[in-house]
């Protein structure tokens, strides 16, 4: 008794042809959504930088306010360096003193860059502008933080950022 050779199992030509479409398809989907997501991630990288920047503001604004007058914060180095400004010495004593906004810039490691109110350096990314609501109570202080980038663009002036985030503080003496 003779057997009949056996059947090789094989795939067709079209068979072949019409996965690779349909992968072809699905790479070029995801391919597609790759510009978007990381667009989104550069959003969310930024608006994190954006409210460390509003809680470091925060947190000197609100020790500022107990410090007695003539002492500086502890957040400037000590002995200070004259060639990298201490914000926090720049902001001591405006919070009461001063009815005009005040903004500082920030590099992308959220570092304070350049000097109060003075036109953006070039590392700068950030633009925090603190706006005090006068008159200040016995026991509360208001303020409005915003923070926009690029630093460059000045909302002030018509100019539009790419991103911001506000912040209303309010500290108790």
């Amino acid at each position: 008794m003779k057997r009949p050779p056996p059947e090789t199992a094989a795939f067709s030509l079209v068979e072949v042809a019409l996965a690779l479409g349909v992968a072809a398809f699905a790479l070029l989907a995801i391919m597609g959504m790759l510009p978007m997501s990381l667009k989104t991630q550069q959003a969310s990288i930024q608006q994190t930088t954006a409210n460390t920047i509003i809680s470091q503001i925060f947190s000197d604004l609100r020790a500022d306010v107990r410090l007695p007058p003539g002492q500086a914060s502890k957040a400037c180095p000590d002995p200070p360096d004259p060639n990298q400004p201490c914000q926090w010495d720049q902001l001591h004593g405006h919070w009461r003193n001063v009815a005009t906004p005040d903004t500082l810039y920030f590099t992308n490691e959220a570092k304070q860059t350049g000097t109060i109110n003075g036109s953006p350096p070039a590392d700068a990314v950030f633009r925090a502008k603190i706006t005090y609501r006068f008159p200040p109570t016995e026991t509360t202080s208001l303020a409005d933080i915003t923070v926009s980038w690029p630093a460059q663009v000045d909302p002030d002036q018509g100019g539009t950022p790419t991103g911001s985030a506000t912040s209303l503080i309010a500290v108790n003496r």
